[in-house]
């Protein structure tokens, strides 16, 4: 390992912008593949779907992740 190596710091100043753009990546990803099904064949119809339906629980959890860091940041701010 490299004397160079650091750990990575534990900023979470742009937690919240960061999981934002998680979100919109996987609802482009989400609008493209509903694209692509217009001319999948059944199975891959079948494939898109089921990731479908793992990206939309992936937003479900990540609104969640950024509804969280929004309030431990209120609750830390509140100490300032």
């Amino acid at each position: 390992m490299s004397d160079n190596h650091r750990p990575e710091s534990n900023d979470r100043s742009n937690s919240g912008l960061r999981i934002q753009s998680m979100i919109e990546n996987t609802k482009k990803n989400i609008a493209e593949a509903e694209m692509a099904m217009e001319f999948a064949g059944e199975e891959e119809l079948e494939h898109l779907q089921e990731k479908n339906q793992r990206r939309k629980r992936e937003i479900q959890i990540k609104e969640k992740e950024k509804a969280d860091k929004a309030a431990e940041k209120a609750w830390r701010d509140s100490f300032k």
